[in-house]
């Protein structure tokens, strides 16, 4: 069986989140099942150079958008077992960064035009086109507006990956027949229509033979109207062809035992080692070094989404406890004030690195005991698997995939591999970080957690296989 990927990033090329994670993830896992998976992706300017010279030129076509015909140049490379078609435009894609530009309908609408027009050139013909979020929404529209009469199309069948239901892709009706080709017959409530406007996501989400998101919590939350984004209705709908399949975690990239950025490697069986990268970190850091006083971390872009306003309700709270808080991340004005305020009011307590930096990410992971993601709601979530699997214990709000995947710690069983809170409230993810620093004072119990927390498998074979599962239904 033969799958496309039709993704706007991937790992190595270019990455602004979780998105990129996973389309650089599972389709190597895919492979491993016997699935023959490819990528195909826009070639941004900020894909790195090294990468651009390994790419090897195939041919260039015209894509027609609306009235337009467009030059498409196909490139292809081969990156750790996988190969990816890249589709080339300088007008639509050689500038800084990824989205937020002005014609962002009009470069989308190529790359899902573009996606599709390659395939009798690259000597690949999939069986299933596999979309993921808003950038390639079109794919299965386009498919059966322009393509159903054409041979080589016509037993393609479609999925669409939600990975965040907040980003849909909406645009002025104008870009129907001016940058699609679509005529009004699509402008309904069963097509593409969005409160008078064009949404990339529903389009995704009518025509698509069938519909995943990245976790069984989070395709039910979407049903509802406060997770749904005014697409409840549709997605209820469509329930009996919309499924939860959680992210994985690529375990060649996130093992803390080869980490060439931690301080000190270790694994489940050498746990004492894991310490060595707190002290390590609190040195460069410039905050208190000492082993035994609890480390408690945030990875995360500072918006309200990850629960940033619960944390700033009682952070007063959380920094007069026995402990030293270190943050990571960019994002909302507010948020980042508050941590750099904290972090001088407090040095010897407070670590607030605002910014970007995937090492001191990693080491930050390593060192750590606790990891707080109180999140108002998360799709999947990579970074409480990191957590895990470096032996930091997560604090979550139930929520999508942090529900999935962090069993709450009972103290009459044992069972568990981290904390978790149900109510969006701050007092109450205050008292579960108080149970969290209770269950730390003793030792013996928080390392048997901590091995239990590295030892949960959520690498993406399971994810595959139920992939492979899906595909083969279709």
């Amino acid at each position: 069986m033969k799958v496309l990927f039709i993704a706007s990033e991937a790992v190595p090329f270019v990455k602004t989140g979780g998105l990129g994670d996973v389309i650089g993830s599972l389709p190597k896992a895919l492979n491993k099942e016997g699935i023959e998976a490819r990528i195909v992706l826009p070639k941004y300017e900020d894909i790195p150079q090294i990468l651009k010279k390994e790419m090897k030129w195939l041919k260039n076509i015209r894509v027609e958008v609306g009235w337009r015909n467009q030059f498409c140049g196909i490139e292809k490379i081969e990156y750790d077992g996988v190969i990816f078609y890249f589709i080339d435009n300088e007008y639509y894609f050689k500038r800084k960064g990824l989205y937020g530009f002005y014609d962002d309908g009009e470069r989308y609408a190529f790359f899902c035009r573009g996606a599709l027009e390659i395939l009798p050139h690259v000597d690949f013909q999939p069986d299933i086109l596999h979309c993921h979020d808003w950038q390639s929404g079109m794919v299965s529209t386009l498919l059966k507006a322009h393509y159903h009469n054409n041979s080589y199309y016509q037993k393609m069948k479609t999925v669409f990956t939600i990975h965040n239901l907040q980003y849909q892709g909406i645009f002025p009706h104008s870009i129907l027949e001016d940058l699609l080709g679509l005529g009004d017959e699509y402008f309904t409530i069963d097509g593409v229509e969005f409160y008078q406007n064009v949404s990339f996501m529903k389009g995704a989400l009518n025509f698509s033979d069938r519909i995943t998101t990245v976790s069984n919590t989070y395709a039910e939350e979407i049903q509802s109207s406060f997770y749904g984004e005014r697409l409840e209705g549709l997605l209820q709908k469509r329930k009996q062809d919309l499924y939860g399949v959680l992210n994985g975690l690529d375990y060649s990239i996130y093992n803390p035992s080869t980490d060439p950025h931690l301080f000190t490697p270790y694994n489940i069986n050498d746990i004492e080692k894991k310490p060595e990268n707190k002290l390590k970190l609190q040195e460069m850091l410039g905050i208190e070094i000492a082993q035994e006083k609890l480390l408690i971390a945030m990875i995360t872009r500072l918006t309200s989404q990850k629960g940033l306003d619960l944390v700033e309700c009682v952070i007063e709270d959380i920094v007069s406890k026995d402990l030293q808080l270190v943050i990571l991340g960019t994002g909302e004005e507010r948020y980042e004030q508050l941590f750099k305020r904290l972090a001088e009011k407090y040095p010897q307590k407070v670590s607030a690195n605002i910014c970007f930096d995937s090492k001191l990410a990693q080491q930050i992971y390593g060192a750590s005991d606790m990891f707080l993601m109180p999140s108002l709601f998360e799709p999947c979530g990579l970074s409480q698997l990191i957590a895990l699997r470096y032996g930091s214990l997560p604090i979550v709000r139930e929520t999508g995939g942090l529900k999935d995947t962090v069993i709450p710690f009972n103290q009459y069983t044992e069972e568990g591999n981290g904390f978790s809170f149900a109510n969006y409230n701050g007092h109450e993810m205050l008292h579960t970080i108080e149970r969290a620093i209770e269950t730390y004072k003793n030792k013996d119990l928080w390392k048997k957690l901590v091995r239990k927390a590295m030892s949960m498998d959520y690498s993406w074979k399971q994810s595959a296989q139920k992939y492979k599962k899906l595909y083969q239904s279709l």
